[in-house]
Formats: structure tokens, sequence, C-alpha cells
């Protein structure tokens, strides 16, 4: 933890002048347009923080955002994204590259886990494992593309599953609001969501990232064998 620990200590709080501050991380602030997005992105990145840095860290850093309040009272419905977008860009401002891509993708994975646990039918959980892996991934992107803009909000998303045999699921969101460096958060909820419920492995692959210069973040997620990274 040294390098964001130098971070940290170098810092004071912006409090009102957060957004100037955000637009040092490379992330831009949506226009403010109102789109909603879910509540786990906070929620969960909270946690992920208090976990690997303490709650002291996880507070700071939600009070530089300009959202103190939401790590003392999580939301409890759909909340306007430039929080959770404002949330993202700050932790990657203020934690070293390697200590933001570690929380965000633990946040990730709590998220993943959250949705399987809660918002996906027992049902659905039941049988989807056990048909054949391009039915059930293909099943499992019509969900996702029909509650999409829980974790795109204002921005595009956009899903198709090619082949058969070996399918390859081609996953975008233009104009990404929640996008950082390589995007470990998505990459994470992705993994947890397509290795749980197509009952194989996952390897999830972003080749291209809005937060990189790219004109939409995307990725391809494909069986695979062996032991996986995180996203």
């Amino acid at each position: 933890m040294p390098t964001s620990e130098a971070r940290l200590s170098g810092r004071e709080a912006e409090g009102s002048d957060g957004e100037t501050e955000l637009a040092r991380s490379g992330t831009p602030i949506s226009d403010g347009n109102g789109a909603r997005i879910g509540p786990n992105s906070l929620i969960q990145t909270g946690q992920a923080l208090a976990a690997l840095f303490g709650e002291e860290t996880a507070r700071m850093i939600f009070d530089r955002a300009g959202i103190g309040h939401r790590y003392a009272n999580p939301p409890g419905t759909m909340l306007d994204e430039r929080e959770p977008q404002r949330l993202f860009a700050m932790l990657c401002d203020t934690l070293s590259d390697q200590d933001a891509t570690h929380v965000l993708a633990e946040a990730g994975h709590r998220t993943g886990h959250y949705l399987l646990a809660n918002r996906i039918p027992k049902p659905a959980r039941r049988l989807l494992p056990h048909l054949p892996t391009a039915v059930s991934s293909r099943l499992l992107v019509l969900a996702i593309s029909a509650h999409a803009w829980t974790f795109a909000g204002s921005g595009r998303f956009s899903a198709e599953v090619r082949a058969w045999r070996q399918p390859v699921i081609h996953l975008a969101i233009k104009n990404n609001p929640l996008a950082t460096p390589g995007c470990p958060w998505h990459g994470a909820v992705f993994e947890r969501l397509f290795g749980t419920l197509t009952a194989t492995q996952v390897s999830v692959l972003h080749p291209r990232c809005q937060a990189k210069g790219n004109d939409c973040c995307e990725w391809t997620i494909t069986a695979a064998t062996g032991s996986l990274r995180r996203a």
C-alpha cells in the first residue's frame, strides 16, 4: 500500500471543488442529465475500500468525492450516475493504479455476488448452469440487456453472442459513465455472472476502453480453462 499512502498523505479534502480535482484523473464528469444507475456501484465499492484499506480511507475517499453521506447511509434505490462516477474517479485519482484496480475489481465481484443472490430468480439460477453454454449465454445476455440501464446509466449498451459450438460474447457500452482505465468493476461483474450462470469458467477481455481513449468500452467473454485471474 505504500504508493497509495503517499497519495493519501499529500492531499487536502476537496469539498465542493471535487469536480475540478476529478478532471485530473482523466475521467470526465457527465453533463448533468440526471441518468439513474444502480446503488451497488456505491455500496460495494465502499465495502471493498473498507475491507482492503480500512474504514478511515474509505470515508475519506467518499468525502473527497462529495458523497460522504452515502458511506454512512448507503442508498437503497437507484441514484444519479454522477455519484458513483465521482467516486470511481476520486478513487483512481487517490490510490495507486494497482490499488484502484484491486478495489474496483473487488467491488465488481461483490456486486456480481449480490446480483446472483438477490436479483437473479432462483429458477434461473438453477436452470442456466445446466443448459448448453451457447444457450445459457444467450439467455443471460437477454436478461442483462433488459436491465442494462442499472449499470450503464446514460451509456448505450449493446450485446451479441456469436457462434454455437464455442460461443463468444461481445458486450459494449458507448459513452460509459463509469469508465475507468481497464474498467475492472464492469469486467468483474461480467466475470462473476457469466462464470456462474453459464456453467463454465470464463475469460473476460477488454480490448477497447473509453478511459484509454477508445470510442467505447467493449468486453469479449469466452470459455476458459484453468484458474483465472480476476478481471
